[in-house]
């Protein structure tokens, strides 16, 4: 039989049969003679292959009948049902036409018909057959359903709508039907008929939660705001495991400013196994965007979701960005961790990492983290400067340049990040003391961005440890203040310059500037201490060299100055 493959409602296919509906008169048979044996064969020949799959042998055979008899109606529709099984749908219509043709009273036929003509969108044959159809057996549900779909289609919406009444007198009221009536009613701009349906319904069917959702979202769509949300009520009573219930009353509690019945709302929907974690997550980006600081409840809501998908990485990355809103570092870069360890191929969950550990200086776990992160990522610019930058500071010298090197071939147009590696590449450079190369990787970098006070910054400090270039020195590091003024660590570096020039009592009046505007850092509480020093207050310059130790300097001659009280260059 044809596949009935548009009835919208599953339940009412299933419902009714009836092992006599098909039942036809008997026909009058041709007078078999000796010559029908051959006939007979082939017929059956066909039937066999057909029962076993071998859908061409039966075609062929029971071609062979219609080249004796083109009056056999059983042989096209047996034809019809193979050219079916192989797709071709336009042969298949040809056949069972033809039978319908031969033996318009065979309602098995017209069935067919009916669904074939309703499979081609030929709507109005689809509903004259149908009505044949139901002329014989008026209550026969399979069929008012075919009619009433035929009609629908055909836009005979009103008549629909009575064949619909129809099968519903046999069934009796079934949920599905009564909707199908409202959107109709609702088509045809009759919808307190429509409502009237599901009304009555909902008498036999209270809690039915399509009945309802029906209602919310009709009530939604003509901005009757006030009776969709108390529909939207009843749903969640009706039906407590409806997430996208709870979703949506959420929605209209947040806009209305209700808190409670918002939060009360998104922890149920949170608990529904139909809201699944991107919805989740969505709702949970929203808060975060919204708000300036998250409350307990957002994080209650955040690590729910971490308990339900503890394998997921987006569970522990929002609850990382949640944590990083409120400003807890530790909490959001252990979040973020979490997330890496579940799911290596997203940039952004690495790229948070790695930022976090260059701002914490943590650079131990910056250059193990960046070095996994180029196993997923080989062509990233970000993370080859992490990786180098890292390696400068611990030291790594010769690590840092095989990664800045790399890198750098990878960058196109980009001056300034250009410039960033050129200027670690010159950090590394002076780490080996290959004094020229550094010097040149430097110039580079200052070439190609000319205003970087920081890389001048860096360059003079350099030149002023190895005193060399003091004058180029003091032209940089007098560039760099000029171009960010007021900068601590810029102030000190100038007077580490001129100190180096032997200009002690100008470096001590820059020392103090520097210690004015920054008072915990351990380099400028050094360096005061020589000022101190070299203006012949050596108490006072060992109280500064005490401090600068107890902050962790790392001048290993700063014990030595301690002990001897005496001034030593520094060592790092």
């Amino acid at each position: 039989m044809r596949k009935k493959f548009f009835w919208s409602i599953v339940v009412i296919t299933t419902v009714v049969s009836s092992c006599g509906i098909f039942k036809q008169k008997e026909k009058a048979e041709p007078q078999l003679t000796r010559t029908s044996f051959p006939y007979i064969e082939k017929f059956h020949e066909g039937l066999r292959l057909k029962q076993k799959g071998e859908v061409d042998g039966a075609i062929l055979a029971l071609n062979y009948c219609l080249g004796v008899r083109q009056d056999d109606d059983a042989v096209f529709y047996l034809l019809s049902e193979l050219y079916l099984q192989k797709n071709d749908l336009e042969k298949s219509a040809e056949s069972i036409l033809k039978a319908s043709q031969i033996d318009p009273k065979n309602t098995w036929y017209t069935q067919e018909l009916a669904y074939m003509y309703f499979e081609q969108k030929k709507y109005p044959e689809a509903v004259k057959c149908f009505e044949r159809l139901i002329k014989k057996e008026p209550r026969n549900v399979d069929w008012l359903y075919g009619y009433a779909e035929s009609l629908v289609q055909n836009g005979q919406i009103e008549e629909a709508i009575k064949a619909f009444d129809k099968t519903e007198d046999q069934m009796g009221l079934i949920p599905e039907l009564s909707m199908q009536k409202f959107r109709l009613y609702v088509q045809i701009k009759k919808a307190e008929k429509g409502i009237e349906e599901i009304n009555k319904a909902r008498k036999l069917y209270p809690d039915h939660p399509q009945l309802i959702a029906i209602l919310v979202d009709y009530y939604f769509q003509t901005k009757q705001e006030a009776k969709a949300v108390s529909m939207l009520e009843e749903m969640t009573v009706a039906d407590p495991t409806n997430g996208r219930a709870h979703m949506a009353l959420a929605d209209i509690y947040k806009q209305k400013g209700k808190t409670e019945n918002y939060y009360t709302e998104l922890f149920r929907a949170f608990a529904c196994d139909d809201i699944n974690i991107d919805s989740k997550m969505n709702a949970l980006i929203e808060i975060h965007d919204r708000n300036a600081k998250l409350s307990p409840k957002d994080f209650q809501l955040a690590e729910i979701l971490v308990a339900q998908y503890p394998d997921d990485s987006k569970s522990y990355s929002i609850l990382g960005d949640f944590y990083l809103k409120n400003e807890n570092q530790i909490k959001a870069l252990e979040s973020y961790k979490n997330a890496l360890k579940y799911e290596q191929s997203k940039f952004p969950i690495w790229n948070q990492v790695l930022v976090m550990e260059y701002q914490n200086l943590d650079f131990e776990n910056l250059f193990l983290d960046s070095k996994k992160c180029l196993q997923y990522f080989p062509n990233n610019i970000t993370v080859y400067l992490f990786n180098g930058l890292s390696a400068v500071q611990l030291k790594k010298y010769s690590e840092a340049l095989v990664s800045l090197e790399t890198g750098k071939d990878f960058i196109v147009n980009d001056n300034s990040m250009l410039a960033e590696y050129y200027a670690q590449m010159g950090e590394a450079n002076f780490g080996l003391l290959k004094l020229d190369e550094g010097k040149k990787n430097y110039d580079k970098a200052l070439e190609l961005d000319k205003n970087s006070a920081l890389n001048m910054n860096n360059y003079a400090y350099h030149l002023a440890n190895l005193k060399i270039d003091l004058e180029k020195a003091e032209m940089l590091i007098q560039k760099a203040n000029e171009i960010s003024p007021g900068q601590a660590h810029f102030i000190d570096t100038y007077g580490w310059v001129l100190f180096q020039k032997g200009n002690f009592s100008q470096a001590f009046e820059y020392y103090k500037k520097a210690f004015e505007k920054s008072t915990d850092d351990k380099i400028i509480f050094d360096h005061l201490g020589d000022g101190y020093f070299k203006a012949g207050n050596i108490e006072k310059a060992v109280e500064f060299w005490k401090k600068a130790k107890a902050l962790g300097s790392t001048n290993k001659n700063l014990q030595i100055k301690i002990d001897k009280k005496e001034y030593y260059e520094p060592l790092y």
